[in-house]
């Protein structure tokens, strides 16, 4: 039996950013330089080593990145203070600010104070509602990830059935609309969701952002499906080692799927590629 093929999420990328690095020398000949200003608080390991691997791909590109830390107990006004001054000033073409943010800082209400026009993670209520209406830019980099990743296998996405596992704000709702708008027919589906394994079975495109290791099993995938895995989970092998992987069992749902997409590797790398081309595009 044929193995599915795989949808490399690293290759995609350097396409991506191999075309963005010719837009940056673009505005850069106009006397633009393309910025991002992210903003740290406190010392979460992973935030810190996403940042350094931000700081790296914008410059792959061309993209002057700024990092502005805060403590650990940094106040709620402070961070938004900070925001603030990021929208006011014009040398800063997009803003991102790192996630989790510490307890005391209230999380949406910083969301919604990044400046619509600069939110290049489309994480601003008003950018993620947009997508309802057709509109594809500054919207969630994940779920652009996604879009494009199922776009790269050519698949007709229209009249096709698609199923969301998991309906968080930032990846599985906005995956959903996205599909609609190419008009699929979707089911979202979430923790109470009843007969999911049938709902599964029956999807020619299937997403899952669950964050579930192993959740998606050979027998619950239909035969040359597109498969979507969003999930990062970090588990301990037999062997004791740490190592992440997806929510999907990708050695036995490949020998089912059409197409797959690896964990690591697959929507990683797609993700900060869109993060990159959220921000070319504000600056434009």
């Amino acid at each position: 039996m044929a193995e599915a093929t795989i949808i490399d999420g690293r290759a995609l990328a350097k396409t991506v950013k191999d075309s963005l690095a010719t837009r940056v020398a673009a505005l850069e000949a106009q006397g633009k330089q393309v910025r991002l200003d992210a903003v740290l608080v406190g010392g979460d390991q992973g935030a810190h080593l996403y940042a350094a691997n931000q700081a790296k791909a914008c410059r792959t590109v061309g993209i002057m990145y700024m990092l502005h830390e805060l403590p650990e107990d940094a106040s709620h006004q402070e961070v938004a203070g900070i925001i603030e001054d990021l929208n006011d000033d014009s040398g800063v073409t997009a803003i991102m600010v790192h996630m989790p943010l510490p307890a005391q800082i209230d999380t949406a209400a910083i969301q919604t104070r990044i400046s619509v026009e600069k939110d290049v993670e489309g994480v601003n209520p008003a950018n993620i509602g947009n997508i309802v209406f057709g509109r594809r830019s500054l919207v969630p980099c994940t779920a652009l990830a996604v879009m494009e990743m199922i776009e790269s296998t050519g698949v007709a996405i229209r009249g096709a059935r698609a199923v969301c596992v998991g309906a968080s704000t930032i990846v599985g709702k906005p995956v959903a609309v996205l599909l609609m708008q190419a008009e699929a027919t979707v089911v979202s589906t979430n923790i109470h969701t009843k007969e999911h394994d049938e709902l599964t079975k029956g999807a020619d495109i299937l997403v899952s952002a669950a964050g579930v290791p192993g959740l998606i099993s050979a027998d619950v995938v239909k035969k040359g499906a597109v498969v979507i895995d969003v999930g990062i989970n970090r588990i301990v092998d037999a062997d004791g080692k740490s190592k992440t992987v997806g929510d999907v069992d990708f050695d036995a749902v490949r020998s089912v799927a059409g197409y797959i997409s690896p964990v690591p590797g697959g929507v990683g790398p797609m993700t900060v590629a869109m993060l990159l081309r959220n921000t070319v595009q504000a600056s434009e």
